[in-house]
């Protein structure tokens, strides 16, 4: 039987999963979360922890035997039981189907709609509302496939049920008002099923569903901000860490990083202000006010925009698939937003699909190469630099901003987008 110390953050959901499967299995965790003995954003940068753990992430599994684990789901799956991971290869195959699902369909949106909600992250208006779409879609799914089933695999909990649950957990604590989850009843009845066995609730506790849908609160995310030091005490005090209580691993661990050198600082400076532009595109209409005002203020010396092709189109399969490939790219470029925007659009359908792009950066020449961490993906793109001035370029920048057009270069239908900004 597993025994070992499981090392994370207070209330991160990706933890819970193992800690519930050892409720299950019987496995022996101890959970460190909290000062002196684990301070996220420190200990998990300290020598000792990353010469086991070298990307520094929790949750971070390690035995009393010395095995060391990273990742959320593997470290769930060793801390489980056969009953847990499927009993037969079949079944088994099916918990993985549903825990693959629930990191690539459910984590992105729900991630994108509660965050703003808990201060993490800013609103953005066109992410929120496409969110929730998406999140409708997994629901929809969800509970067709529970119509006529009590679990999601076999008839007891499993891994699947597990991973689903948790990856759902802030949705429905946070924005699934009666009214929103009113179509959606099994998955509901499920979820309850779920939350009120034993297990989880030693784990999880009550769990108290949403009454109301929260919105963003701009106060709240301005308190969750790392103040800034006064000048004259720059040498006397250490920086103050981020908040991290509520804190996504990913998020709080890019908060908690020093500061680099800015890779843009040899350009002059521009006229065309980024974030302005940003916050028309997010929280005004595309065509009539963002348009209109990136092409009234758009600096053709200090910026330039580039048509981006993925090379192979003939590996892409699903859908959902070919969207991860953008999303993790998207995800590990996540310090150069303040210097660009893109609209990246998977056109097609299952095995039958392609991926192109438009890209605005600062300079005139890509930005990939100016910093080493930026540069795992874009080899697998086309690039190519469009005059600014051409109808062309108008034209491609007006489709891909507004998701809609003919994309008479493309030939295959829109099937969807992501936004980088």
């Amino acid at each position: 039987m597993a025994a070992g110390t499981l090392y994370t953050y207070p209330e991160n959901w990706r933890a819970f999963k193992a800690q519930i499967a050892a409720q299950y299995s019987g496995a022996r965790l101890k959970v460190v979360s909290t000062s002196p003995a684990f301070t996220f954003g420190q200990t998990n940068r300290s020598p000792a922890f990353l010469s086991n753990f070298p990307l520094g992430k929790v949750p971070a599994y390690q035995g009393d035997d010395g095995f060391c684990l990273f990742e959320s789901n593997a470290i769930a799956h060793f801390l489980s039981n056969d009953a847990l991971r499927g009993s037969t290869p079949q079944d088994s195959a099916k918990v993985l189907q549903w825990v693959s699902f629930a990191d690539s369909e459910i984590i992105p949106p729900a991630s994108a709609w509660v965050f703003p909600t808990l201060g993490i992250m800013q609103f953005n208006k066109q992410a929120t509302e496409q969110a929730k779409e998406e999140v409708k879609r997994v629901l929809a799914i969800l509970n067709q496939h529970l119509n006529t089933r009590t679990f999601l695999v076999g008839e007891r909990v499993s891994l699947a049920d597990i991973t689903v649950v948790c990856s759902l957990l802030w949705l429905y604590k946070q924005v699934l008002e009666p009214a929103f989850r009113q179509p959606y009843p099994n998955v509901t009845r499920w979820f309850l099923t779920c939350v009120n066995q034993p297990q989880f609730k030693a784990v999880l506790g009550e769990v108290k569903l949403c009454e109301k849908m929260a919105q963003f609160d701009a106060k709240k995310f301005a308190e969750m901000q790392p103040k800034k030091e006064a000048p004259e005490k720059k040498k006397e005090e250490k920086k103050a860490a981020p908040a991290e209580e509520e804190m996504d691993e990913c998020e709080a661990a890019l908060a908690s990083e020093p500061k680099t050198k800015d890779p843009f600082a040899h350009l002059p400076k521009s006229s065309f202000v980024m974030d302005e532009f940003k916050r028309k595109y997010s929280n005004e209409d595309t065509l009539t006010v963002a348009l209109p005002y990136f092409w009234d203020h758009f600096d053709r010396e200090g910026f330039s925009i580039w048509y981006a092709e993925y090379r192979f189109p003939e590996e892409l399969t699903m859908s959902f698939m070919s969207c991860n490939l953008i999303t993790g790219m998207f995800q590990r470029l996540d310090k150069l937003r303040k210097n660009a925007f893109a609209s990246a659009i998977l056109f097609g359908a299952n095995n039958d699909s392609c991926i192109s792009g438009i890209w605005v950066f600062r300079g005139q020449e890509l930005a990939f190469t100016l910093s080493e961490d930026w540069q795992i993906d874009y080899e697998s793109y086309t690039w190519r630099k469009l005059d600014v001035n051409s109808e062309e370029c108008k034209t491609m920048v007006k489709e891909y901003l507004t998701w809609e057009g003919e994309f008479k270069h493309v030939g295959k239908p829109f099937n969807q987008g992501k936004i980088f900004k």
